[in-house]
């Protein structure tokens, strides 16, 4: 990559990265361009997954995914980012996840029994709502939570897009 893709990208990258300071930043394009560049018939088989780009972090950074995914994936479910996952936000993420049923009075009823569900199981400290420690406590207790209102982090299919971008991006420089 050349120095100025690289500050181009890091320019660019810099003012959206809430968690990442701008050396950062440029050493996470460098890791990511070396890996694609070393591997790149291992990413096109394989993806970049979730698992690659956490022990990447892990080992370049000491970060885990307590640390990334929890807080990146809370920020998505964080619809009006008031630091809080309420009770309507839930019922946003939640409402297109079961099957309405013509006979059904009330179709929403199933989706706040599905809120009611989830704030038993994750608001440890009974205000209501979620805050990021409710949130990051009942991840750490059960894994399967951190994407328990839908996804939040990217799939293979979108991995291996943003990849071909990149290299074809690569090749064009």
């Amino acid at each position: 990559m050349s120095k100025k893709r690289l500050q181009q990208l890091v320019e660019s990258l810099s003012r959206s990265a809430k968690h990442f300071n701008r050396g950062e930043v440029e050493c996470l394009i460098r890791l990511f361009d070396t890996l694609v560049s070393a591997s790149h018939s291992r990413f096109a088989v394989a993806g970049f997954d979730r698992n690659v780009f956490r022990d990447t972090l892990h080992r370049a950074f000491g970060m885990t995914d307590d640390v990334v995914m929890d807080r990146d994936c809370f920020e998505v479910y964080d619809l009006n980012g008031d630091g809080y996952i309420s009770r309507e936000e839930m019922f946003q993420m939640l409402k297109n996840s079961l099957l309405k049923q013509p006979s059904e009075e009330d179709p929403d009823e199933g989706i706040k029994d599905l809120v009611d569900i989830a704030l038993k199981k994750m608001d440890y400290d009974h205000d209501g709502k979620l805050s990021f420690a409710d949130f990051e406590e009942a991840v750490k207790n059960e894994n399967l939570l951190l994407e328990a209102f839908g996804p939040c982090l990217p799939d293979v299919k979108s991995s291996l897009a943003f990849e071909r971008r990149t290299f074809q991006e690569k090749r064009e420089l």
